[in-house]
């Protein structure tokens, strides 16, 4: 249990029958006030620890994040123990760091945010008990949702209004919501199965790109990406999946299994081991990609069609916002352009290091909630993390059933 002196700013571990300095004072004059409010941030639904104080004007004060991304990779995926121990390892001194960085004392913060939903069990369950033994001591408690965090994070960076579409494609999801509030939103379509981040890792695992001397440091997603640009995606054709569904659901399943066959003939043709590099590689890279961006870039524009079509949104300037570790794939934003040209749409995306989790997106969706007198708890008993949890109204059975035909656009990224 964390216990707080309140007069040296430091921490005591009783459960651990120990005392360390933790949360200092960070060297804070006497008498210092802090104009606006103060969230701090903490994410630990996945494999990155993270940490973020944020002002209610949207000022970054500090912030400091532990990937384990090379962890992951050596393993072959993420592996949910082994992320949780190293969530445990590194929150404490991811805070810390975050804290220091904004010279806030722990008494400042108006508010400590965490996401609860959604995300990996044990994951989730590190953050929000560290969470819990803080605030119980000083600030109110602000649980956030793991999707609405990433789908608001735009208006930290750009003054977009209420409504506007939103795309999030990551490792973990897969979906479009239009956003109409901070905590008001309508799900167009989802993926079905897996998300476009999940099988993008899958094919670099299957292609061995971790032995690619210039993709051994890299993502799947990021390895991927990178080999695209040396191959032609026009010597594989893939289809895109689910092109007779006039809905703006997802689909990536299908799509795997039908490259995880086109690897294993080539490997055969190529008289190769699973293991090895196929000279190929960069080819299928490239339709891989191609596939995937036409595939989500299609299901887009049907969402933009029928929410104009229901006067959702404008029917000029209206903003569609792409966040998620994907959305850091330029390929797949130049196709999604394509798009929001067609249909008089403004294409919106956070800075790269915005599009991944992290503690800043948390720590703003919080000062959103502070100002919107949403979801602020002062009593924290039964507050639990959920694994599994949708966003917003499911309307995506409504989107179905208008069919909406898309015209066909020239996809050249």
């Amino acid at each position: 249990m964390l216990i707080l002196n309140k007069t040296t700013g430091v921490f005591s571990n009783l459960s651990k029958g120990k005392n360390y300095e933790f949360l200092r004072s960070f060297n804070i004059q006497p008498g210092k006030l802090f104009l606006h409010k103060l969230v701090l941030g903490i994410e630990t639904s996945c494999d990155d620890t993270a940490a973020a104080v944020v002002d209610e004007t949207g000022n970054v004060l500090g912030e400091a994040i532990h990937s384990q991304t090379e962890v992951h990779l050596k393993t072959g995926g993420i592996i949910p123990p082994v992320a949780q121990q190293l969530h445990r390892e590194n929150i404490q001194r991811i805070v810390q760091e975050a804290l220091s960085a904004s010279k806030v004392s722990p008494s400042e913060l108006s508010a400590v945010a965490t996401t609860v939903k959604p995300g990996l069990a044990l994951s989730l369950g590190v953050g929000l008990s560290f969470s819990l033994q803080l605030v119980d001591q000083l600030k109110p408690f602000i649980p956030i949702h793991h999707m609405e965090a990433h789908a608001l994070t735009i208006r930290l960076t750009n003054k977009v209004e209420f409504p506007f579409l939103v795309l999030l494609i990551s490792g973990g999801h897969c979906l479009l919501a239009l956003v109409r509030g901070v905590s008001d939103f309508l799900l167009l379509g989802k993926s079905l199965d897996i998300a476009p981040g999940d099988m993008l890792d899958k094919v670099a695992r299957r292609l061995s790109l971790i032995k690619h001397p210039e993709c051994s440091t890299m993502s799947g997603g990021k390895a991927i990406e990178h080999l695209s640009k040396q191959g032609n995606k026009l010597h594989f054709d893939f289809k895109p999946p689910m092109q007779r569904a006039k809905n703006c659901d997802f689909s990536f399943s299908g799509l795997q299994h039908v490259i995880d066959k086109t690897i294993m003939q080539k490997e055969k043709e190529e008289g190769i081991e699973k293991g090895q590099i196929l000279s190929s590689a960069a080819d299928i890279a490239a339709a891989v990609q191609h596939t995937v961006a036409c595939h989500i870039a299609k299901r887009t524009h049907r969402a933009i069609l029928f929410c104009k079509q229901r006067d959702l949104l404008c029917q000029s300037n209206a903003v569609l916002v792409v966040s998620g570790g994907v959305a850091s794939n330029l390929y797949i934003r130049k196709a999604l352009e394509v798009v929001t040209n067609a249909t008089q749409c403004t294409l919106l995306c956070p800075p790269p290091r915005l599009c991944t989790d992290n503690g800043i997106m948390i720590a703003w969706n919080g000062v959103e909630r502070l100002h919107a007198g949403l979801g602020i708890l002062y009593n924290t008993e039964g507050i639990r993390y959920e694994p599994k949890c949708p966003l917003g109204i499911d309307i995506s059975k409504e989107v179905g059933e208008a069919a909406i035909k898309v015209p066909r656009l020239k996809m050249k990224p």
